[in-house]
């Protein structure tokens, strides 16, 4: 059967009508609220089928929720995933429109009682014991579900629990386009030479080519005929030109200045669009409606609603970890800034008798070139993307028995970057899985981070006529890394090498599953506490030697990383590592604080909340305008949040 959906008119539409891949290109934000119009007509008129139906075996119950579910996800997954690739003010509102709709149809699929009661009657019936592994998780997790959802609340509470849901997937939307927004506002233009003393010339050429995008818009003279040499240069917000700024600049009050403007992003205390973006207000709200609900299913604070289903086993286990990690972390922490500290002080720098937050990068990159005689510039030249991805496709056929290849046939993508692969059985040649990498940052539209997502899943329930026996998964793969830069390819920093395999990882996971029911396939009905664990595994094989050798090649001259530089790589693995997981604890212990002490009679400022934490955890505590939190979208724009 296919969940193609097609419109009742003739005019075809390109968020409903595709089988496989979706017409990207053809796609507008005119297209959002009919198609979703259509998508929830369809999706009514199915639940209303199941709910009766009276189905009171798995063949009778099953295949139509997952066809109803896998409708829902494939046409508003693509909606989502060109908000956070292709954002624009016209997608934007089409996207908020739709949302409360699509959000308020999710609840009142999972809050429908004659659908909980026919899971309820499959898992008490006699088949249960015939059930699969796969078959039986679908059954428990639909159940808690459903429960998480207000299944059991009266009619009442049902609606203002799904009310509560519409307005936090709001707040959610909004607290993503606010830092976007935020992001891309910023820009730090240097016009002299010793403003860029220090940065690699990799950055210049970058920023560079920043002003010479930007020269349309700015109006600065001569922005159109940047050079990296003689500029001007533009550094943002974003982490390709941010991180190396910080890490080489040797102006320390531009240092300062960038750092401010990063920590104040979408805040209050932002200098440039001051309010505008603000998401304090979001992150209060947010925080109070999560509370509301979980009050409403009974819990006592929305940690441990969240827990309900995750792995770790209680709110109070989380703490005692978060808090021995912080202990047995802490004097290695107090080294690893002690020794930076030194290193500035014996090179005469003034700030090592004051040293702040925009010092830390910089000394600790002079730090690890001195102990480790290591510089990521220097191995940027080794890592040019299409090389790391030849290694890493290579490691993964040695894992997996798999191949992974370019397609050779054209298919629809949403920008020229995006690049379409295909994942085969290295031994038959069987078409197994596919997958979209998208890798540049693009500030202008795309949001930050990096992260893998599902256009469609494995499932043999759900299949397209073109091949009736099973669909084979898609993932997207999105970066933010460096772009190629001149004639350059994309030379990426180690960091962003570990980057790319950590979310391949989650894309083998998706890709690589085994599960015909799509409702347990890839990554579904994984725990969202271990839904990281294939992506870290992945992150290992980096510091690997022959992985290393595989992909780590000279882009102009083909020379392999010498051996002394894999060394080193490898001896630097843990530099600053008891710094790092500080760092690490203090973004636990603020998630969970602000999600298991929540008083909703008298609720402390997440602002205090933040500071507090940070002077009990960091070793150098921020400053008193830090509001990081405004943008840490795994808190407050994704699903991350007391997890």
């Amino acid at each position: 059967m296919t969940t193609t959906i097609t419109n009742s008119n003739s005019n075809r539409n390109p968020i409903l009508d595709w089988e496989i891949i979706p017409t990207y290109e053809q796609i507008t934000a005119d297209d959002v609220e009919p198609a979703v119009s259509v998508l929830l007509t369809t999706s009514e008129e199915a639940l209303h089928q199941l709910e009766t139906s009276e189905a009171a075996t798995w063949a009778e119950l099953m295949p139509p929720v997952e066809h109803l579910l896998d409708r829902l996800s494939r046409v508003w997954g693509l909606v989502a995933h060109l908000q956070a690739v292709k954002n624009s003010p016209d997608l934007r509102e089409a996207y908020q429109k739709a949302q409360g709709p699509v959000v308020g149809f999710f609840n009142k699929y999972s809050q429908s009682k004659p659908v909980y009661e026919a899971f309820l009657r499959l898992r008490q019936g006699s088949e249960w014991a015939t059930y699969s592994e796969a078959q039986k998780r679908i059954l428990a997790s639909g159940l808690r579900d459903a429960k998480l959802a207000g299944v059991a609340l009266a009619d009442d509470q049902r609606q203002k629990f799904t009310e509560l849901s519409q307005r936090l997937a709001e707040l959610s939307t909004q607290f993503s386009n606010n830092v976007l927004d935020a992001t891309k506002a910023f820009q730090l233009r240097l016009t002299e030479p010793d403003e860029v003393a220090g940065l690699p010339p990799s950055l210049q050429a970058m920023a560079a080519g920043t002003a010479r995008q930007a020269s349309g818009d700015n109006g600065h003279e001569g922005d159109s005929e940047a050079t990296a040499v003689d500029g001007p240069w533009i550094i943002t917000l974003d982490q390709p030109s941010f991180t190396p700024f910080m890490q080489h600049s040797q102006r320390r009050d531009l240092r300062e200045k960038l750092y401010r403007a990063f920590v104040t992003r979408a805040s209050d205390q932002s200098e440039h669009g001051r309010g505008e973006w603000d998401n304090l207000p979001l992150i209060k709200e947010i925080l109070q409606l999560r509370h509301e609900q979980a009050e409403l299913l009974g819990f006592a604070n929305f940690a441990e609603m969240s827990l309900s289903s995750k792995m770790a086993p209680s709110v109070a286990d989380i703490f005692a970890l978060l808090h021995d990690l912080r202990e047995k972390s802490r004097a290695a922490g107090e080294r690893d800034l002690a020794d930076i500290v030194t290193l500035a002080r014996t090179n005469g720098a003034p700030e090592a008798d004051n040293f702040r937050p925009w010092d830390v990068a910089f000394w600790a990159e002079r730090l690890r070139e001195q102990k480790y005689e290591l510089n990521e510039e220097e191995l940027r030249p080794y890592f040019a993307l299409p090389r790391v991805l030849d290694g890493m496709f290579s490691l993964v056929e040695m894992l997996f028995d798999i191949k992974v290849s370019e397609a050779e046939e054209p298919v629809s993508i949403w920008h020229p970057d995006v690049t379409f692969y295909k994942v085969a059985d290295a031994q038959t040649g069987e078409h197994l899985a596919s997958f979209f990498l998208d890798p540049y940052t693009r500030p202008s539209e795309k949001q930050g981070g990096a992260w893998m997502n599902v256009l469609i899943g494995r499932s043999t329930v759900v299949t397209p006529p073109s091949n009736g026996q099973v669909r084979h998964p898609i993932a997207y793969m999105c970066c933010n890394q460096t772009p190629p830069i001149d004639d350059k390819p994309s030379l990426m920093t180690f960091r962003e090498v570990e980057t790319m395999f950590h979310e391949f990882g989650h894309a083998l996971q998706h890709m690589l599953t085994n599960v015909d029911y799509g409702l347990a396939a890839g990554i579904n009905n994984v725990e969202w506490d271990a839904v990281e664990i294939a992506s870290q595994f992945m992150e290992n094989w980096c510091y690997h030697r022959p992985t290393l050798l595989s992909m780590a090649r000279h882009y102009e001259t083909g020379e392999p990383l010498p051996d002394e530089f894999i060394e080193r790589i490898q001896r630097a693995r843990t530099f600053r590592a008891g710094y790092a997981m500080l760092r690490q604890v203090n973004f636990g212990l603020f998630d969970m604080t602000l999600h298991a002490e929540y008083d909703r009679d008298n609720p402390e400022d997440p602002t205090a909340v933040q500071q507090r934490i940070a002077q009990e955890t960091l070793i150098l505590p921020p400053i008193a305008e830090d509001r990081f939190m405004c943008g840490f979208g795994h808190l407050f724009a994704g699903g991350y949040a007391a997890g």
